[in-house]
């Protein structure tokens, strides 16, 4: 949460925020799975401004062979984002940020992949980041979740993500770059609609107990419409454009 002056209007008197949504509307998403002739599974999203890249090999054998598990399969993630993906360029070796997020997203999956149905190998998941807007970790898991679906993971639920955040003193859905920087609260939310569980919830800001709660709920509405659309992209993958 940038927290830093801006001289956009994030709210206006008629209740629409900066890019013209309502509260509670996020931004266009679309999904493709099936993208990458390669690998074993793959995802596309575009998520407002977002585009990301999502990749898995997988299972495969570990190396090297003294980091696999007899018992279980291993997760292994990593979040990328290309020197081109935001306007100023970024270097090309992992940040900080990237690193937490990898390791964010990795622990978001794994309540949702059945790891101990391969054990001694390893599930790759590559994801890249093209083009950078605000949420880009929730975007990047609900592409990198897609993908293992793709690539036939067994999985216990899909995990869908959606960010909400507190701007001008009001919770809206889905925050852009410019709330991101600009706004009071930002809390990105990871959810398997089917087991009703969250497996990623951060918080950058400071909420009342309410707008905590209020938080939650308008979250996982996000992630549900989020749900709808990776049904749908896996669909079409498998059995054509209409459901």
């Amino acid at each position: 949460m940038g927290g830093r002056k801006s001289t956009m209007v994030l709210l206006d008197d008629k209740g629409l925020r900066c890019d013209g949504r309502k509260i509670d509307e996020p931004r266009k998403v679309t999904i493709k799975a099936g993208v990458l002739k390669n690998a074993d599974g793959s995802a596309y999203i575009e998520f407002g401004d977002n585009k990301i890249l999502a990749g898995v090999y997988g299972p495969r054998d570990v190396h090297p062979k003294h980091l696999s598990n007899v018992d279980t399969g291993i997760l292994r993630c990593r979040y990328h984002m290309t020197p081109f993906s935001v306007p100023e360029r970024k270097r090309p070796a992992p940040s900080r940020r990237e690193i937490e997020i990898s390791k964010v997203i990795k622990e978001a999956l794994i309540p949702a992949v059945i790891l101990d149905a391969f054990p001694r190998t390893v599930v790759d998941v590559f994801i890249e980041v093209l083009q950078a807007d605000g949420g880009s970790r929730c975007a990047a898991l609900d592409a990198a979740a897609a993908a293992l679906a793709d690539a036939g993971i067994p999985m216990r639920d899909l995990v869908c993500a959606c960010a909400v955040g507190k701007v001008e003193d009001t919770i809206v859905l889905d925050i852009n770059n410019e709330e991101d920087q600009a706004g009071q609260a930002d809390m990105p939310v990871g959810y398997m609609p089917n087991l009703d569980k969250i497996t990623l919830l951060q918080l950058d800001g400071v909420l009342t107990p309410e707008e905590y709660s209020k938080c939650i709920s308008t979250a996982i509405d996000g992630c549900k419409q989020v749900y709808e659309i990776q049904k749908q992209a896996l669909h079409d993958r498998f059995f054509g454009s209409e459901l």
